[in-house]
């Protein structure tokens, strides 16, 4: 078989590449197909999820650090602890087109891994900041290095699968890094107890190893991540050629989109133009809005609302994390088996609404902390919701990939939002904070509600007229 590189490099298929990819679907058994998917999983979705995880951790890990100890070397009054918080965050938005183009010149593997890798070495580095503006420049730096990394995750994830795979895929990396949050603060209570071994402070630590565990996942990367589908070789030992050429069939079949166009300037900014995608954008900002908030502030609300001791903030943080990713996954796999994209998102705002009524206008702290757990069962699950959503309507991979990047730049927005929303001021209750994510997830429900109404509007007309959905008349339809 040729090898895909030197097929067409526009969009359709030759009469060869059809030949080859019937040849290969018919020599495929069911057994086998079932097989290439399992082997991609493991390879794909784990080693994705773990850099997903670790970087997670590593954008959020402030707030364990604050409540053990930094707040106070750091000297961290008034709005210090916000600023260091956000400062992540407008290299992260800045860098993500510059980072959505490199991954596809560069390769994923190489691209993702080595970022990874230097963003690790930052991370320990911060645990040897003595002074409170080092540690927001090098916060920076952390936001620069890390920019087009989870665009990244979520764009490869989206070549591999069909739209209606790729949902439950989506949510098992979601869940990875629920299970990082969650984590996180049990993490955090046992390196706290390294607190002056070798003369460094219990917070320092818990910076310093979620570096060195972050630099050995980018090796792993290195060995065991995989490229996109179309640049798998014909002497891979990943994939045999029949067993590439069979998923790209499958792909296509379903979206038409596996080949990528050649590259040109204006068509990757001419996406900017469908209002979808910022539609797309704009449900992702509000759920990470939420989503930032519980993670740089959870630990806080606990300690500082609920009167939780610094061990117990710790802790407590986890089971609603662990909550949610059972939620996640019934999401991912709702969505999946009934084809519905929109519906998941309307129930996981309506969660957050539950939640954060609870979480503020409630008497009882341990009433309080039950709203923790719909709360962020409602975030996290929306994360994956979200990003479905858009991939189940957006072709073309140079759409594909300014569509990533937007929507995770604007999540960074949400970030930005979610680490100033919850002021010192505002203790013990926070109410302002919390009236932000809920005017968040009310608007997540009524863009949502807006995009089913102009999406099954667009169906009707192609099934009634013949229109073409996405530059193409081949019997697309969007999900709703």
């Amino acid at each position: 078989m040729a090898n895909l590189h030197e097929k067409s490099a526009e969009f359709g298929v030759d009469v060869d590449d059809s030949v080859s990819s019937t040849e290969a679907q018919s020599e495929l058994s069911p057994k086998q197909q079932r097989r290439v998917i399992r082997k991609i999983d493991v390879r794909l979705v784990i080693m994705l999820g773990a850099m997903y995880m670790i970087s997670l951790l590593d954008r959020t890990n402030m707030g364990q650090a604050n409540v053990s100890g930094m707040n106070k070397e750091l000297n961290l009054t008034g709005y210090r602890y916000n600023i260091i918080s956000l400062t992540l965050f407008f290299p992260y938005i800045a860098f993500q087109p510059l980072a959505a183009f490199l991954i596809r010149k560069i390769g994923p593997r190489v691209f993702l891994s080595t970022s990874t890798l230097l963003w690790g070495s930052v991370v320990i580095g911060m645990g040897f900041v003595t002074t409170w503006n080092t540690m927001a420049g090098i916060r920076a730096i952390l936001g620069a290095l890390e920019a087009g990394s989870f665009s990244g995750y979520v764009y490869l994830l989206s070549t591999w699968y069909e739209r209606y795979e790729v949902g439950k895929r989506y949510a098992l990396f979601f869940i990875l890094g629920s299970v990082a949050q969650g984590l996180s603060g049990i993490l955090s209570y046992g390196l706290i107890q390294m607190d002056g071994l070798g003369g460094v402070s219990g917070w320092r630590w818990i910076l310093i190893m979620e570096g060195i565990i972050t630099c050995v996942i980018a090796f792993l990367g290195f060995i065991f991540l995989i490229s996109f589908p179309d640049e798998v070789p014909d002497n891979s030992k990943f994939l045999t050629p029949t067993e590439r050429d069979w998923l790209i069939k499958k792909v296509k079949d379903d979206r038409g989109d596996v080949h990528i166009e050649p590259f040109s300037l204006k068509k990757f900014f001419a996406a900017g133009l469908d209002i979808k995608i910022w539609c797309y954008g704009l449900i992702y900002f509000g759920t990470t809005t939420i989503l930032y908030s519980i993670a740089l502030f959870g630990p806080l609300i606990l300690r500082n609302t609920l009167n939780f001791s610094v061990a117990a903030s710790n802790l407590l943080i986890a089971p609603p994390f662990a909550f949610g990713a059972i939620i996640n996954y019934v999401n991912g796999w709702y969505g999946d088996k009934y084809k519905q994209r929109a519906g998941p998102i309307i129930f996981n705002m309506v969660l957050c609404i539950i939640g954060l009524s609870m979480l503020g206008w409630t008497k009882n702290p341990w009433v309080r902390y039950a709203g923790m757990f719909p709360l962020t069962a409602g975030a996290t699950s929306n994360g994956s919701a979200s990003i479905t959503y858009q991939a189940n309507n957006i072709r073309g991979q140079w759409k594909r990939s300014f569509c990533s990047a937007t929507i995770i730049g604007m999540g960074g927005i949400g970030g930005i939002a979610g680490a100033v929303v919850f002021r010192s001021q505002d203790v013990p209750h926070y109410h302002p904070g919390l009236w932000a994510c809920m005017a968040c997830a009310l608007m997540n429900i009524v863009i949502v509600c807006g995009l089913t109404i102009r999406l099954r509007f667009e169906n009707r007309r192609a099934d009634r007229e013949g229109t073409a959905i996405e530059g193409e008349n081949d019997g697309f339809r969007y999900t709703i």
